[in-house]
């Protein structure tokens, strides 16, 4: 790492600036951002799946909550909806979030609703694939 220009110490040329948090855009961020998210939900109470950890479990009283993360995307479901709410509440004090509404597309796979669950497909990953190479 060299220092930006017009800020370099001419008594200590060789010298760089020490970063006490991950910047936006470099390779250790995501990491450093989940590391970050993932020890706050602890800290609230959730545990990591031992098959997964990338899935955070909430099991207290009657609240469970499953949360997924994927580097900045959550998904997170829940029996009861106060405990959500107030969750939601307390990692956007913490976090700059947006809540984007029920699911209906996650990593390729296009979530849709109906009255018996939930059909999920990647109707439309497919078809961008088939136009990118032109078939």
């Amino acid at each position: 790492m060299d220092q930006p220009p017009g800020f370099v110490d001419q008594g200590s040329p060789r010298m760089v600036c020490r970063l006490h948090k991950s910047l936006y855009g470099l390779k250790q961020a995501p990491r450093a951002w989940n590391e970050r998210f993932s020890t706050h939900l602890i800290h609230l109470g959730f545990t990591q799946s031992f098959s997964d950890p990338a899935l955070l479990i909430y099991n207290k009283g009657s609240a469970l909550m499953l949360l997924l993360l994927y580097v900045d995307d959550i998904i997170l479901t829940r029996n009861n909806q106060a405990a959500i709410d107030k969750l939601i509440l307390t990692l956007s004090a913490e976090f700059d979030m947006k809540d984007l509404g029920e699911l209906s597309y996650f990593l390729g796979l296009q979530i849709q609703h109906t009255s018996s669950g939930l059909f999920v497909n990647q109707a439309k990953y497919a078809s961008e694939l088939l136009a990118k190479m032109n078939m």
